[in-house]
C-alpha cells in the first residue's frame, strides 16, 4: 500500500509565529498567559500548560505578574481595551491574514456599511472579527444563510463581505458569484488565507486518487474540519488527533492513503503518525505465525484494545485483552461518575473497548481506560454538537462557585453560573444529581462549556406562545412564585410571569407579600386582566368565598351587639376589630353619654369594648358601631 503525504500538511505561518513566540517566552522564563488555547491542537496546548503557561478566557483573569499572548485567532476591540486599562504586557500573534479582516471591518463600520462574515458564529475568529466593527454585523456560514439575511432593511446602507480565513474555499466562491449578480456595488473581499486556499486544494486532488485520506489535526478546529468535508466528496475520509487513534481495519483494501494535516497540528504529530501507519500496515503483513507471536509481545501505551471482563470488585474491574498481561481498569477510569459503582456498569463477561494507559511488564500487568476512549468519542459528540447546535442532554454531577459539572457523552462540560438557570439569582446548586438539557457553545480542548439556560429559554418561548394564544381572563392556571416586590409577587404561570398586585394577595391588610406567599410556592391563581399590546398579565388570588364581608354580613346583622378590641384611636374615635380584614368605627360622639374631649382619655388600643352594630355601607366598606347605645339600654333597663 502507497502513502502520499501532501506537502502543505502543518502548521501555517500565522500558527506558527504564535506557537514559536510563545516557547519563546517560556524559555525566557516569563510568566505566560494566553487568551484562549494558543491553537486547535490539544497536544500542543498541553505542552505549552506543562511548560508553564496558562490559558485565561479574559484580560479580567490574568495573573498578576504575567504576560499575554494574544492567539493567532486574533480578540475584538474590547479586549485590546481591557488589556490596555490594565496596563497588561501584550505579545499580539494575531495572524496578518485576520489583522488585514479586523482592518476591513473597522472600515465597514467607520463606512456605514453592513458587514457580512462568511464563517462559523462561535469560532473565536469570527468573534473577533465581528468585534472591530461598530455597525451592522451579520454570520453566515453558507448561500442558503447568506441569502436570508439579503433583505433590503439588512443591504441599505451597502455591503462589505469578508471571510473567516479558514473557510471552505468553495462555499465562499459561490456565495461570492451570488453577491456579485445581486449587488454590483458590493466590496467583496477574499480573506481566505492562502495556506487554506492551498491545503483544500491539494487534499481535493489527493483525495481524487486515494482510496483513503487521513487528516491529522484537533477536532474543534475549523482548518482540520473543512480538510475532512473537502477530501470526503472523493473518497473516504478519517480525522485523528494523534497516533493513538489510528484504526487498521480503515486501510483494509486500500491501495493509496493521503495524509495530510491542519494548520495547526506540529509536524511532530504528523511524522509519528505516519511512522504509525507504516509499522500498522507491515503488521498487517505478517504470516500467520507472525501474527500469533506479535499477539504475546506486550502492548504499548495509547493503543486501542477489546477487553473481556472476567472480574468484578467495588475499586476495579479485571479483563483478559488477548495477551499474556492481565488488565486492570480502575473505578476512576471506568467512568467520569464519581457517584457510580463497578457492579452497576459492567459485568463478568461484557466486552469493553479501552485504550491502555501503563504497562508493567515486570509484573505482567496492563493498566486500562474506558473513561478515555470514551471521552473521545464523547468529545467529536459535543463538538459536533457546537457546530449544529444540537441540545444535548447530561447528568449534573457537582456544583462550584463558577458553576455546574455536567457529565455529557462521558464528558465533562462546565456551565458558568450564569447559564445554569432561567433567571439571575436561582439557586443553580439545586441542579446537582439532576439530568439537564443544555446547548453546547465551546468544545476547545479542555474548554468544555454548555448553557442550560439558553434551553430553557426556548421551551419558555414555545410555552410562551402557547400560553398567549390561548390565555382569557378567568382562567385559572397553577403557578409558581418567582419573586417578591413591596407591590406583589410575579409568578411563573407557563412561560410568563404574571403579577399578583399585593391587594390582590390577602382580604387583609399586609404590609408586604411575604407574609402571604414565599419564592418557590406553588398557587393556585386566576387571570384578571391581559395587556396583550405589553404582554403583561395581571392574577388574582384571594378567593371571593374567603371575603370576609361576606361572612360580616351573614353574621352581624345590623343591631347585634358584641365585645371587640379597639384597635387604633383617632382624633375623631377609635376603630375597633370585629373580625380578620374588618374594623369598625367608634365615633367620638357614641363613645359615652358625656362629652368626650379625647378619646384617648377614655378608650386605649387593646382595650375590649361593648359596642353594638348601628349602620353598615357596604359599597364604601364602612361601619357605624356605637358605645353609647348600649349605655342608654342599661340605664332604660335600670329604670
Amino acid at each position: 500500500m502507497e502513502i502520499i503525504k501532501a506537502k502543505t500538511a502543518g502548521f501555517c505561518f500565522g500558527v506558527d509565529r504564535a506557537v514559536k513566540l510563545t516557547y519563546d517566552l517560556l524559555r525566557e522564563n516569563r510568566n505566560v498567559a494566553t487568551l484562549g488555547p494558543l491553537i486547535h491542537n490539544p497536544q500542543c496546548v498541553a505542552d505549552l500548560e506543562k511548560k508553564g503557561a496558562v490559558i485565561v478566557d479574559s484580560p479580567a483573569q490574568v495573573p498578576e505578574g504575567y504576560e499575554v499572548v494574544i492567539r493567532s485567532h486574533g480578540v475584538p476591540q474590547h479586549v485590546y481595551d481591557e488589556l490596555a486599562q490594565r496596563k497588561l504586557v501584550t505579545h499580539d500573534a494575531t495572524c496578518p491574514f485576520v489583522a488585514k479582516i479586523h482592518r476591513l471591518a473597522k472600515q465597514a463600520g467607520e463606512q456605514g456599511k453592513t458587514l457580512f462574515v462568511a464563517g462559523n458564529a462561535d469560532h473565536p475568529e469570527v468573534q473577533g472579527i465581528v468585534g472591530h466593527t461598530a455597525g451592522p454585523v451579520f454570520v453566515f456560514s453558507c448561500l442558503e444563510e447568506l441569502k436570508k439575511l439579503l433583505t433590503p432593511e439588512n443591504t441599505k446602507n451597502g455591503i462589505f463581505m469578508v471571510a473567516q480565513t479558514t473557510f471552505e474555499v468553495k462555499k465562499w466562491q459561490e456565495c461570492a458569484e451570488f453577491i456579485k449578480k445581486v449587488y454590483t456595488n458590493a466590496a467583496i473581499f477574499d480573506t481566505i488565507c492562502n495556506a487554506t486556499w492551498a491545503r483544500q486544494h491539494e487534499a481535493e486532488s489527493l483525495a481524487k486518487k486515494c482510496d483513503l485520506m487521513v487528516v491529522i489535526g484537533g477536532r474543534q478546529s475549523s482548518n482540520t474540519q473543512k480538510l475532512v468535508s473537502v477530501a470526503a466528496r472523493y473518497t473516504k475520509a478519517v480525522t485523528v488527533e494523534t497516533a493513538q487513534e489510528l484504526d487498521p481495519e480503515w486501510w483494509h483494501g486500500a491501495g493509496t492513503v493521503g495524509v495530510t494535516a491542519g494548520a495547526s497540528t506540529p509536524s511532530s504529530i504528523i511524522e509519528e503518525v505516519l511512522s504509525s501507519m507504516s509499522e500498522e500496515i507491515r503488521e498487517e503483513e505478517l504470516s500467520f505465525e507472525e501474527m500469533i507471536d506479535a499477539s504475546m509481545k506486550p502492548v504499548y501505551n495509547g493503543k486501542v484494545v477489546k477487553g473481556i471482563v472476567t472480574s468484578v470488585s467495588p475499586s476495579e474491574i479485571q479483563v483478559d485483552i488477548g495477551t499474556k498481561q492481565t488488565g486492570f481498569v480502575k473505578l476512576e477510569e471506568l467512568t467520569n461518575d464519581p457517584s457510580a459503582k463497578a457492579e452497576e456498569l459492567v459485568q463478568k463477561g461484557d466486552e469493553l473497548d479501552l485504550i491502555v494507559t501503563k504497562v508493567n511488564d515486570q509484573e505482567g500487568v496492563v493498566y486500562l481506560s474506558k473513561k478515555r476512549l470514551d471521552e473521545n468519542k464523547g468529545r467529536e459528540a459535543v463538538a459536533a454538537a457546537v457546530e449544529s447546535g444540537e441540545i444535548l442532554e447530561g447528568y449534573v454531577t457537582e456544583s462550584n462557585s463558577g458553576g455546574l459539572v455536567v457529565l455529557v457523552n462521558n464528558v465533562r462540560v462546565f456551565v458558568p453560573r450564569s447559564q445554569a438557570t432561567l433567571r439571575h439569582g436561582e439557586d443553580y446548586t439545586k441542579l446537582v444529581k439532576t439530568n439537564v438539557r443544555l446547548k453546547m457553545k465551546q468544545c476547545e480542548g479542555r474548554h468544555i462549556v454548555g448553557s442550560i439556560r439558553e434551553v430553557l429559554a426556548a421551551e419558555n418561548d414555545a410555552k410562551r406562545e402557547e400560553f398567549w394564544a390561548n390565555v382569557e381572563i378567568g382562567k385559572n392556571y397553577t403557578g409558581v412564585v418567582k419573586s417578591l416586590t413591596n407591590y406583589g409577587a410575579f409568578v411563573d404561570i407557563g412561560g410568563v410571569d404574571g403579577l399578583v398586585h399585593i391587594s390582590e394577595l390577602s382580604w387583609n391588610r399586609i404590609k408586604h407579600p411575604s407574609e402571604v406567599v414565599s419564592v418557590g410556592d406553588t398557587i393556585e391563581v386566576y387571570v384578571k386582566d391581559i395587556d396583550t399590546e405589553n404582554k403583561k398579565v395581571s392574577l388574582g388570588y384571594k378567593k371571593a368565598e374567603d371575603n370576609p364581608w361576606e361572612k360580616f354580613k351573614a353574621e352581624y346583622p345590623i343591631g347585634s351587639t358584641f365585645t371587640a378590641p379597639v384597635v387604633s384611636i383617632t382624633k375623631f374615635g377609635a376603630f375597633v376589630r370585629i373580625m380578620p380584614g374588618i374594623d369598625g368605627l367608634v365615633h367620638i360622639s357614641e363613645i359615652s353619654n358625656d362629652r368626650v374631649e379625647k378619646v384617648s382619655d377614655v378608650l386605649s388600643v387593646g382595650q375590649e369594648v361593648e359596642v353594638k352594630l348601628t349602620d353598615v355601607d357596604f359599597e364604601k366598606k364602612r361601619i357605624s358601631l356605637s358605645m353609647k347605645a348600649l349605655l342608654a339600654a342599661d340605664k332604660e333597663d335600670a329604670e
